[in-house]
């Protein structure tokens, strides 16, 4: 048997697993792994400017590509607290990355020792298991048992702590023979899907409603399959956005309070059964529960047992993996088409289609200061289908998931259920990590931007280019539409006379000189018909020189995005004009009808 540090059998066990990037920070009681990691090779490293948004490019990372698992790295104390945002995230979303973190020594580690904190205790609601490892012998199996939770049933994050003596003790390991655990997910039964897609046959208007799990399982192309089968129209949630194409005839668009659609809205009032795939009924989806429910049926598939009936009682659910349910469910759908006994749901898919042509919402706007709608409308032209979009949260989210375009799964990743500034520039640091070919574009507010903004040098340094999106109409525009319930409008405002850049007016921080000030490159567009060529340079720029690029447009102080206030998703209310002619919406999917 080979004779090895702790931490450097921790670092065989991670390249036996896959893993070849890692994201984090060093520190005193994390450096014994860290020297395991240089002497192992094996595994490249991206040194992160904050903790915390290691753990974001971790998740952007895991969220690129099936199969992947980011990896965050941090020392002892605040280095692991610091992680914990990314570690909720990832746990609401059910993305897999691994956290490790160091520790004091395994004798002071109850005697306040410096940066000794219970971070396992701390992690464990976020987590999929949190553990402070005393034993070094017990070390490979914890990184085994980890990697094996995280991919199993519901996907989701682990942290292991690592006190230094722990890391540092020689122990019995034999890296040659390693082997993964085996995965275990759930699966439907041929029996559960006949019945599932016996209800389906028996509505006259079904949905499918796909979401994020669909893309976790990587189930996509079966997904549209059954679809097209059985001419049933899909609404992919936010999480589930691109695993059918945008410009597909089966795509009935998004539903719910905020980041929906008006023709989606619209047709899933008009349904009468719904299929939920690896969906959660988030509450932004659903709103109000007996609206969302009333009049239909609805049968719920997830890989997580205690989900079926956490938000609502479906008529029938099954746990089961999508890719394991949905591979059944064409199984059985091509059998019943073959002997002619699936219905013909020809009318109902035209009508979900007519409402899309009828029911848009206007982008075109010649407005100085620009409307954001613009900014959208220019982006679909700038970026094709092969993009990849990173967002978090706020008005520009909401909005860019109203008017951006995305035709394939893993090209709108979104930060769902946690939703924390400051994440899409780690994450789509992640992102361009894990597919550095791709065209890559970040898409955020300024307050989003400000959090932190600190990462950008890390692509710098690291030459990670992408093209960030940055809306900037010196608000915090989300929350200042929600304080319109209040009738205020109170510390939400980031105006201010920035006596170093007297040209930006009120609004600011001058994030051109901070880009530039961290390596990066910037453009400030202030007129709507010069953002296309903006984008078409920030593409040039990030080409040539490898670094994020920055394209700041300078938005009107105040634009309300259509939204629901009464949490009710037949009741969202449009705020700008609709689009009553094609020139209106130029570049939706379908050409507007009037």
């Amino acid at each position: 048997m080979a004779r090895m540090t702790a931490a450097r059998a921790a670092v065989e066990i991670l390249k036996r697993e896959g893993v070849d990037v890692a994201f984090g920070v060093p520190g005193a009681a994390i450096n014994p792994f860290y020297a395991a990691l240089k002497a192992s090779g094996g595994i490249s490293h991206t040194l992160a400017r904050h903790v915390e948004g290691a753990s974001h490019m971790a998740e952007g990372y895991t969220r690129t590509h099936p199969g992947n698992i980011g990896v965050c790295v941090g020392t002892s104390g605040p280095a692991g607290t610091d992680m914990i945002t990314g570690l909720y995230s990832a746990s609401g979303d059910s993305i897999p990355i691994l956290c490790i973190t160091g520790q004091a020594p395994t004798a002071v580690i109850h005697k306040e020792d410096f940066q000794a904190v219970d971070i396992a205790s701390i992690a464990r609601p976020v987590t999929k298991m949190a553990v402070t490892v005393l034993e070094a012998a017990q070390v490979p199996g914890v990184f085994q048992l980890a990697f094996h939770l995280m991919r199993s049933g519901r996907p989701g994050p682990v942290l292991i702590d690592l006190p230094i003596d722990v890391q540092t003790t020689e122990i019995e390991f034999d890296p040659d023979t390693y082997e993964p655990l085996p995965v275990y997910r759930p699966a439907a039964t041929r029996a559960q899907i006949e019945k599932a897609l016996g209800m389906l046959n028996a509505a006259e208007r079904p949905l499918i409603v796909a979401g994020g799990g669909v893309v976790g399982a990587d189930a996509g192309d079966l997904l549209v399959r059954f679809a097209e089968l059985t001419g049933t129209p899909v609404v992919p949630t936010l999480m589930g956005w691109g695993v059918i194409p945008d410009d597909h005839e089966l795509n009935a668009g998004m539903v719910g309070l905020q980041t929906s659609h008006r023709y989606g809205n619209a047709t899933f009032l008009e349904s009468d059964f719904v299929l939920g795939i690896g969906n959660r009924w988030a509450n932004r989806h659903t709103g109000r529960l007996d609206v969302y429910t009333a009049g239909r049926t609805f049968v719920h598939v997830d890989v997580e047992p205690t989900q079926i009936g956490r938000i609502f009682a479906p008529d029938y659910g099954i746990a089961s993996d999508a890719r394991a349910a949905l591979t059944l469910f064409v199984e059985v759908a091509e059998e019943m088409a073959a002997a002619g006994r699936l219905p013909d749901r020809t009318a109902w898919a035209a009508s979900a289609q007519e409402r899309r042509a009828t029911m848009q919402r206007r982008t075109h706007f010649d407005d100085v200061p620009m409307k954001p709608q613009r900014v959208y409308e220019e982006m679909n032209r700038a970026f094709g289908p092969e993009t990849r979009y990173v967002t978090t949260i706020g008005l520009s989210q909401i909005a860019g998931a109203q008017f951006l375009h995305v035709h394939r799964p893993r090209h709108w990743i979104n930060c769902g259920q946690a939703g924390p500034l400051g994440w899409t520039v780690p994450a789509a640091l992640g992102v361009a990590t894990a597919d550095p070919e791709a065209q890559v574009v970040a898409l955020s507010g300024d307050y989003d931007f400000q959090f932190m903004i600190e990462e950008l040098a890390v692509g710098a340094q690291h030459k990670i280019p992408y093209v960030h999106v940055l809306v900037n109409n010196a608000y915090l525009g989300l929350i200042r539409q929600a304080q319109r319930a209040f009738d205020i409008d109170f510390q939400v405002n980031l105006e201010f006379e920035n006596i170093n850049s007297p040209e930006l007016g009120v609004y600011g921080v001058d994030h051109v000189k901070v880009a530039e000030g961290l390596g990066c490159r910037a453009i400030r567009v202030t007129d709507p018909d010069d953002l296309g060529p903006a984008f078409e340079q920030a593409k040039k720029l990030a080409a040539e020189h490898r670094v994020p690029v920055i394209v700041e447009a300078i938005l009107e102080r105040v634009t309300n995005i259509a939204m629901s206030t009464t949490n009710d998703i037949g009741n969202v209310v449009e705020f700008e004009p609709l689009a009553t002619e094609p020139g209106h919406a130029p570049t939706a999917i379908t050409p507007l009808r009037v």
